[in-house]
């Protein structure tokens, strides 16, 4: 078993095993509900370094997170490949695939299971010869618990994987981590999630708890870099106009320009209009000169 994951209500267990397989459990009573063949779907290619087919490498391939959908009627599953499924439960079949990348520095990322034509040589894939040192003792190839070799050989390829899958509590988006990075999946076209020198203490309410302790300029720079439209707005607006002087000369040059692209964008939709002008005119005076020679 590689991975197991209840279903939000606790009345289910799904367990990803090394066969591919994913198996449902009623837990209470020890009884398997069902099954979904997944090895197909994760669809690797030939490695630079197989000396098998991609189709004998796959059986070996399995998933190794899962994670089950608010409402606990689908399922994701991802692992050793660059694709993401989402299997509904009840029916047991594929809903959904999704390609993560397409990265093809990336080994194993092309599906057809022909070696590259233009890495082939006569005697083999060039990636299994050993180049050597051409030296009279013959060639060092640095093969696994060998003492003398090339010890500065660092030939590696990385792999795609997909490490954890996460599905939002609201059930309308997911996210991913990957070799890639991390990835965010989501129906809302709005949420664009694109944060700016992200810290693990900036999250939503320890803003809106900096904002409380009337500590402004630290609540602007912290939403910022969670970088999210509406609590950038939230938190200007929080802003007594008494206190935008003071605010905006302690502001970080960095800001200082993010702030000035805010107030331009809000000028077009906002009803407070001379707020937001007092902002303009306090930043452009203390920091105009800066911007300028910049």
């Amino acid at each position: 078993v590689l991975v197991v994951a209840f279903r939000p209500d606790g009345k289910e267990l799904a367990v990803a095993a090394l066969n591919g397989q994913i198996t449902f459990w009623d837990h209470e009573n020890a009884v398997q509900t069902g099954s979904i063949e997944g090895r197909h779907d994760l669809q690797m290619g030939r490695k630079e370094l197989d000396k098998i087919t991609a189709k004998q490498a796959a059986k070996g391939k399995s998933f190794t997170t899962l994670c089950y959908s608010a409402d606990g009627q689908s399922i994701l599953a991802g692992g050793l490949s660059k694709f993401v499924c989402i299997y509904n439960v009840k029916e047991q079949i594929l809903v959904k695939k999704f390609e993560i990348s397409c990265n093809f520095s990336l080994d194993a990322m092309e599906v057809c299971d022909h070696r590259n034509r233009r890495k082939m040589t006569e005697f083999g894939s060039m990636a299994l010869i050993d180049e050597g040192a051409g030296d009279d003792d013959g060639v060092a190839i640095p093969l696994p618990g060998v003492k003398r070799g090339d010890m500065s050989y660092r030939h590696f390829k990385p792999e795609i994987r997909v490490t954890c899958l996460r599905f939002s509590p609201t059930g309308r988006s997911w996210a991913a981590t990957t070799t890639e990075g991390l990835l965010i999946y989501s129906l809302d076209s709005g949420l664009i999630f694109d944060p700016f020198d992200l810290d693990i203490d900036v999250t939503p309410s320890n803003i809106h708890k900096t904002l409380h302790q009337k500590e402004y300029t630290m609540a602007i720079i912290m939403a910022f870099k969670l970088n999210e439209k509406k609590l950038i707005q939230e938190v200007i607006e929080a802003v007594p106009s008494n206190e935008v002087d003071v605010v905006c000369s302690s502001l970080p040059d960095l800001y200082v320009e993010k702030l000035l692209e805010f107030l331009a964008s809000a000028f077009e939709i906002s009803c407070h209009l001379e707020f937001y002008l007092t902002w303009a005119h306090k930043l452009l005076m203390l920091h105009g000169q800066k911007l300028k020679t910049r």
